[in-house]
């Protein structure tokens, strides 16, 4: 944790600024704090791995007694949540260094149907429309100059998008904040998914521990019908990025509607009137991912009233008092591979003469049902003349493949993920 990241930091109970507690649990660089506590004028709040953990509970204090005993890897363990049973197939991952994946690590961490979920995030319909919408907003100034802020953004998928975002801007601001109330999930994205970003652990819903009017853009995508406070949330949001700032809220699940696992969803017209402050603009999330796909663009003067979303499962809105936000977006396409190239994992590759042949699996039923709709742009099966089961080297395969291979990048057939991903 950086010392320009705790500058940022504030309190989420009494809001005063947060300083290290200068005692032998203290472990730090000359600008950065990789474990130790923090204090405020009311609590005190464990680091571990470079991540503060702003959560006054039991896990927290104990880790804070782990540390002040000198047991690092005690505290880290209790943070990460990890039941007996899974601390040996942890301790082998970490062992192994960098040769340890983000999936083996999931496998571990999240030995659930979410963990199935973020091993194949980076291809899912809500991911791609996501995705899409950042990678447009990335194109006004508005979005990047200052912090930018992934709320409930889980293991770091579309932070790595944000910091990709920043990195390209002109006007790009100081970091990409992640923010979860699940340490585990936080580790993951640092060693791995994000390792750029910076990390903080909190709860959504409890105040948000941030100095206001600190970001350009909030982003919070797929987690605010499980948020049970809502309208604080929507309130910090608004805080935390100022009149002239930028709230994202890509893919809220609609009470009108159904949907796989709809959590605690409102109306279209209750999401609008918690943001009122900022005029938010509703679009229906079909009406966006349509044009990412083709490679249109999107419209964002092209909102729609609650009425006119109807019985729509699921909507995005975007919120800001600068209106130059709302007009019409390129979605870039053709870039670099940012981390490693592979072949979906959704796909089983099997080598034939000549070529692979790629036949589109999915890991269970239930994922089939909720993220189906990636049979839009994913074929069930389908031939390529070149061989796709070992490391794959992005300049040699765009030469065997020639406008093949952009064509499966768009399809996310070939997808860019971070390095030691799978």
């Amino acid at each position: 944790m950086r010392d320009a990241f705790l500058a940022l930091l504030r309190c989420p109970f009494c809001g005063t600024c947060l300083a290290p507690v200068e005692n032998h649990a203290l472990a730090r660089t000359a600008d950065a704090i990789s474990s130790g506590v923090l204090g405020c004028e009311c609590c005190a709040f464990p680091v571990v791995d470079g991540i503060p953990v702003l959560i006054a509970d039991d896990t927290s204090r104990a880790a804070i007694a782990d540390l002040e005993a000198g047991r690092l890897d005690q505290a880290r363990e209790r943070l990460l949540g990890l039941e007996p049973e899974r601390v040996a197939p942890f301790r082998a991952l970490l062992a192994r260094g960098s040769e340890a994946t983000y999936r083996e690590f999931i496998a571990v961490l999240s030995p659930d149907a979410e963990g199935t979920y973020f091993v194949y995030r980076f291809s899912d319909p809500t991911f791609v429309m996501a995705d899409g919408v950042l990678r447009g907003l990335a194109q006004n100034p508005a979005a990047t100059g200052r912090w930018v802020i992934d709320v409930c953004g889980g293991s770091g998928h579309l932070t790595r998008t944000l910091i990709q975002m920043q990195q390209a801007a002109i006007s790009g601001g100081p970091g990409v904040v992640l923010a979860d109330m699940f340490f585990a999930k936080l580790w993951l994205a640092a060693r791995i998914t994000a390792p750029s970003c910076h990390p903080v652990c909190c709860n959504g819903n409890d105040p948000l521990p941030f100095d206001r009017d600190a970001f350009s853009m909030a982003v919070l995508s797929d987690a605010f019908p499980y948020i049970w406070h809502k309208r604080l949330l929507a309130e910090e949001l608004m805080r935390l990025t100022g009149p002239g700032g930028l709230v994202v809220m890509p893919h809220l699940h609609s009470a009108l509607g159904e949907n796989f696992s709809p959590g605690m969803p409102l109306t279209p017209a209750a999401y609008a009137a918690l943001f009122a402050p900022l005029g938010p603009r509703l679009f229906r999330d079909r009406d966006l991912l349509a044009p990412i796909l083709d490679r249109e663009g999107f419209d964002l003067t092209q909102s729609m009233t609650p009425d006119a979303i109807g019985d729509e499962p699921s909507l995005t809105l975007i919120a800001s008092g600068d209106a130059s936000v709302f007009r019409e977006y390129q979605v870039p396409g053709g870039a670099d591979v940012a981390g490693s190239l592979i072949v979906n994992p959704l796909y089983q590759v099997s080598r034939r003469p000549g070529g692979s042949t790629l036949t589109l699996t999915f890991p269970t039923l239930e994922y089939a049902d909720e993220f189906g709709g990636c049979r839009r742009y994913l074929p069930d099966s389908l031939e390529v003349c070149a061989d796709l089961t070992g490391v794959l080297d992005p300049a040699t395969l765009a030469v065997a493949l020639g406008g093949e291979f952009a064509r499966l990048r768009r399809a996310r057939v070939l997808i860019d993920v971070p390095r030691r991903y799978c």
